[in-house]
């Protein structure tokens, strides 16, 4: 596999996804939906309170609200060990409000509205904070452990641009899915950061103990050979894994679908990235001499 060599094709088909996510974000913002589809915690909303009295499903509460309202992802959440059910949504007015509870006292008979009140937006700036600070600190912790680990700053600087490319490859999917961006985002990105470094240090580790077995101006073939020797390790826990999320996705309700979709996005873009990207970025920024 001749994967260094090519290396500008497989950084090519990168741009294109993170540069397509891009342009989905300024033709949304253009057209008044906003960069991505931020969910309640975001950009505040309506919270409902209900009481249905009787047994009920999160799906027939999330379809009475999707009929009424035209939102498709609204959050419903059952209140463990009761008929009670939250539910939060963007902002809708005062005849929506009446509309929405009219329907739900027309299926659910014994059903109470027990509040309807307005959500702050104000956890937005908060969450946005707390999600660039854990990916920056995770990403210097990173840094500084594969650098001490291979015992070359190159090494690490290759793994952090590598896991940059996974969260603009999600970020990239949020924008072009329209997927709700809500407390899962944060634990997505971090959860794929994770999981994408994993693979890329088994490829290093190899590209290191292959390094006796190659001539100094054969860095390229060793970094092939690495990924050509750890390359069914590293298929095969990306397969099992999008089995289970993908098991997740077909089975789960929405709220799990909106999680589990950028998931398995980032997991892909994560094997992709310690395959094709990684290795070359380390060649890349090797000395000259090195090289040749």
């Amino acid at each position: 596999m001749k994967i260094v060599e090519n290396r500008l094709k497989f950084f090519a088909v990168s741009i294109v996804i993170i540069l397509a996510g891009m342009v989905f974000m300024i033709v949304n913002a253009s057209s008044g939906k906003g960069i991505f589809n931020f969910d309640v915690e975001f950009t505040g909303g309506t919270a409902m309170s209900i009481n249905v009295g009787e047994d009920f499903s999160n799906d027939d509460i999330t379809a009475i609200i999707t009929e009424v309202t035209g939102q498709k992802s609204p959050q419903v959440q059952r209140v463990v060990g009761t008929n009670n059910v939250s539910v939060k949504m963007q902002s809708i007015d005062a005849q929506t409000r009446t509309e929405l509870s009219e329907m739900i006292l027309e299926k659910y008979k014994n059903a109470s509205i027990d509040s309807i009140q307005d959500v702050s937006a104000t956890v937005s700036q908060e969450m946005q904070l707390t999600a660039m600070k854990a990916v920056l600190i995770a990403c210097i912790c990173m840094l500084i452990y594969i650098s001490i680990r291979f015992k070359d700053f190159r090494a690490g600087g290759s793994a952090i641009i590598a896991l940059l490319h996974d969260v603009l490859i999600v970020i990239a999917c949020y924008a072009i899915l329209r997927i709700p961006v809500n407390n899962a985002f944060i634990a997505v990105l971090l959860t794929i950061l994770g999981y994408s470094i994993n693979s890329t240090i088994i490829i290093f580790d190899r590209i290191r103990e292959n390094g006796s077995k190659f001539r100094k101006h054969q860095t390229a073939e060793k970094i092939n050979k690495s990924i050509s020797q750890t390359l069914g390790r590293c298929v095969n826990t990306t397969l099992t894994t999008l089995f289970t999320i993908g098991a997740i996705y077909v089975l789960g309700v929405q709220s799990i679908k909106d999680f589990s979709l950028p998931m398995m996005v980032g997991i892909i873009a994560g094997a992709y990235s310690s395959i094709f990207i990684s290795g070359s970025i380390w060649y890349m920024l090797l000395p000259k001499s090195e090289k040749e």
